[in-house]
């Protein structure tokens, strides 16, 4: 990492904890300029450009072409996208818990599925990125930055008790989308519809997403076995849907992955 880099993560309040995951904080002003794919992990978040009136929107060839706002509520997505490390040079950001974001906003979350929207556009009158410039330390940014989310929360606010049940029917019993709509008594086509409303994307492709992340944190540690290996103990049924899913999310290969990829487990450079 640049030395020069600083990097802040703070866990949320217990108020918030149900909605968000963390709130974070970059600044590298003499980072070197590059594009970087940044892969998908089945989370929303809001983007914060604390030191230009941007954020610059790339292909996935890296070409940059078209400029975002420089608040952005960010989509689930199922591949990865790309961004311009000159972005880097004073962000901040949100993010939220799966369902999180709904929680908050009361906006159906897959209307932002694989899309980049104006915060302005959702948080009406916030101007988090200019509030936030005027605050002097990295730390105090991000306590107003939980200050403001936290005036958002009202009575009545909370984790939809379906989509809670089922992300931990998911992530902690591995059951399938059939085996939680029964665990939960309803159909699976009533999972299907609020986990898409709530999470963004549909409860398959979000466990799909959840099993690649598994084997990324396993690459990004240095995890030293045989792809086949891994692809089992990821939960793939063999080495080629491990290598086609991985291809599909990233668009490169577990190999080309370990070989780029840098502190940051979901951030590989593009060349």
């Amino acid at each position: 990492m640049n030395e020069s880099m600083v990097y802040l993560q703070k866990a949320p309040s217990p108020l918030l904890r149900s909605c968000v995951r963390a709130l974070w904080y970059c600044r590298a002003p003499h980072v070197v300029r590059h594009r970087e794919r940044v892969l998908p992990n089945g989370s929303m978040q809001i983007i914060l450009n604390l030191s230009r009136s941007h954020l610059t929107g790339c292909g996935e060839d890296g070409k940059a072409d078209r400029r975002l706002p420089p608040a952005i509520v960010v989509g689930t997505r199922l591949r990865y996208e790309v961004v311009d490390t000159a972005d880097m040079e004073e962000l901040a950001g949100i993010w939220f818990q799966p369902g999180g974001f709904t929680e908050l906003f009361r906006e159906r979350a897959n209307l932002f599925f694989e899309r980049s929207i104006a915060l302005d556009d959702v948080w009406v009158g916030a101007r988090l990125a200019e509030r936030l410039s005027e605050v002097p330390t990295p730390l105090q940014k991000l306590r107003t930055l939980e200050r403001l989310l936290t005036q958002l929360f009202h009575q009545g606010t909370h984790r939809s008790e379906l989509v809670g049940n089922a992300i931990h029917l998911f992530r902690d019993k591995a059951l399938t989308v059939a085996q939680c709509a029964g665990s939960v008594g309803v159909s699976e086509r009533r999972l299907s519809q609020v986990f898409r409303e709530r999470v963004g994307m549909s409860p398959k492709k979000w466990c799909r997403i959840r099993r690649f992340q598994t084997a990324v944190r396993a690459l990004h540690k240095g995890v030293n076995v045989p792809w086949a290996e891994l692809a089992l103990r990821c939960g793939y049924y063999d080495q080629s849907h491990f290598a086609n899913d991985f291809h599909a999310f990233s668009g490169i290969n577990p190999t080309t992955y370990s070989s780029r990829c840098g502190p940051w487990q979901n951030h590989v450079t593009l060349l």
